[in-house]
């Protein structure tokens, strides 16, 4: 663990703070106790042997502060970090790090609820967008979209495969006027943005993915006992049918739909690292939302606490 990521030493150096609470018969802070750090931070709870053990809230001078549970100084079992620029996760931690079931609220308004691993989005997980109530449920690995996956939007759905937070692989958009359209997105160099034409400098070519449509279906379901036989209407001819496809599903259709599933991406856990020191314990960085194109996913660390 980086000294960013680590909580200050409070028995240990020339300035060892301030204490009162608790101590055992050598002396060690054991009990209920407040500490007040060198640096500023305070964590006001429970001791065992010298060592934060059990509950406990710890505040940094920097505003951020975690409630919940410890185990031997690091952050471990259920528990809830505030950060200073007011995003949150409140779920399961392991050995100071976010980790298997947890929310995260970020600051824009998205939340991720599902597992997580090293601090990172990884397993199962709900990922949703604020600013347009879109959602992606589905696969992460180590905090992007991998594997099997859903975007889902107001009258339309996006469900195939991802790679490093992109759709790859084969896929399909289901309507809710009752048509789906089967495709393929391929992966390419992303081109320069001056119109020439020509992908960037080689180390830095970007990727994205193409779509390439296929057929366009009706949405199969299981059928349904037949009524008692009676007159039917004539259908609709292909021209006046086509009139009823709403916008968004035109834009797929007929414009492909690139920018379509590239518009949500996630936010980044891990991006706020930079702002927390050694003496800014359990700022372990926050997790900064996701734009709605899933190839910006890059988590925010979170602050952690001084030992």
């Amino acid at each position: 663990m980086s000294d960013v990521d680590s909580e200050g030493e409070e028995e240990h150096g020339p300035n060892l703070g301030e204490y009162e609470g608790d101590r055992n018969e050598k002396d060690q802070r054991h009990g209920k106790g407040k500490a007040t750090l060198p640096n500023g931070d305070v964590y006001d709870g429970q001791y065992e042997n010298g060592q934060r053990n059990g509950g406990g809230i710890y505040k940094f001078k920097i505003g951020a502060r975690y409630d919940g549970d410890w185990l031997k100084n690091k952050k471990h079992g259920q528990g809830v970090f505030i950060y200073p620029d007011g995003s949150k996760y409140e779920g399961t931690w392991i050995d100071d790090q976010r980790s298997d079931k947890g929310i995260y609220y970020y600051v824009n308004g998205d939340t991720y609820d599902g597992e997580w691993k090293n601090h990172l989005r990884d397993g199962q997980g709900t990922y949703t967008f604020a600013a347009t109530g879109s959602k992606y449920v589905g696969s992460w690995k180590e905090g992007k979209r991998e594997g099997c996956g859903e975007l889902l939007h107001a009258n339309f759905k996006y469900v195939g495969n991802f790679k490093d937070n992109r759709p790859e692989g084969k896929g399909k958009y289901v309507f809710d006027i009752g048509c789906q359209q089967q495709g393929v997105y391929d992966t390419i160099e992303k081109q320069s943005d001056d119109g020439s034409g020509a992908v960037e400098e080689e180390g830095a070519a970007k990727l994205q993915s193409k779509w390439k449509a296929k057929d366009i279906t009706e949405v199969t379901i299981d059928p349904e006992p037949e009524p008692e036989p009676e007159e039917k209407e004539e259908p609709a001819d292909e021209e006046e049918q086509q009139h009823d496809i709403p916008d968004e599903a035109e834009a797929v259709l007929h414009e492909g739909a690139d920018e379509t599933v590239g518009a949500d991406e996630p936010g980044d856990e891990n991006s706020h690292k930079e702002d927390l020191t050694e003496e800014d314990p359990d700022g372990t960085g926050k997790d900064e939302g996701p734009a709605e194109d899933p190839t910006a996913d890059d988590g925010a660390a979170e602050d952690e606490p001084d030992d």
